[in-house]
């Protein structure tokens, strides 16, 4: 594969740490629903497709752990990283040297990686015509440089809380869209606190 690099880095984090909704009629506890699953997944493991407003597709796996870690490893070719330790959450860019750093309570991955934090204040059930699936929208209007977000759900028995996260698809502030799809989900299962360190990225020298 050959790696190109039109990827803005604050719009894939959007796209990577935002759950996006399909159309769905829920009840009014779906809401409830979902933060018992939040708060029920302590680890979580995945394979990603993620695909931009271009339709270009990039596939990595994704490996999250509360409170506050996540890393999205993209597939072999594409020197990419969006990880975060618990506190920052950092895209890393190893083709040109390039690190960037943002507080984790100021993104949107809270939603996922905060058990503690109230979805009620800044989340809404999005309606369905689909009874399987439930569609959480997360947009702060205060922020809206985070761009909107909507985490996709399938009812699922053997799920935590009866519930599978799906994906998500984001829109950013210039409301470029990004879909996430996941597949292989696993969950609670032991993982590393070492899985999410990171090599810093050289500076390319001109």
């Amino acid at each position: 594969m050959i790696w190109r690099r039109p990827i803005r880095p604050l719009a894939l984090a959007f796209a990577l740490a935002a759950p996006v909704a399909l159309h769905a009629q829920a009840p009014q506890n779906d809401l409830a629903s979902v933060q018992r699953h939040l708060a029920a997944t302590q680890t979580m493991t995945a394979d990603f497709s993620q695909t931009d407003r271009n339709g270009r597709v990039l596939t990595g796996k994704l490996t999250l752990k509360k409170p506050g870690k996540i890393r999205f490893q993209y597939e072999k070719g594409v020197p990419i990283l969006l990880v975060s330790d618990g506190k920052s959450l950092y895209f890393l860019d190893y083709q040109v040297g390039q690190k960037q750093r943002w507080p984790i309570g100021n993104s949107p991955l809270g939603i996922l990686l905060n058990p503690e934090r109230d979805a009620s204040k800044f989340a809404k059930v999005v309606p369905s015509n689909d009874p399987r699936i439930v569609s959480v929208e997360a947009y702060d209007p205060k922020r809206p440089e985070y761009g909107r977000i909507t985490m996709i759900f399938a009812r699922q028995p053997s799920a935590p809380a009866g519930l599978m996260l799906q994906g998500w698809v984001a829109l950013d502030a210039q409301a470029n869209r990004t879909t996430v799809r996941l597949t292989n989900q696993q969950f609670n299962l032991p993982v590393a606190d070492n899985a999410f360190r990171f090599n810093e990225p050289r500076r390319v020298r001109r």
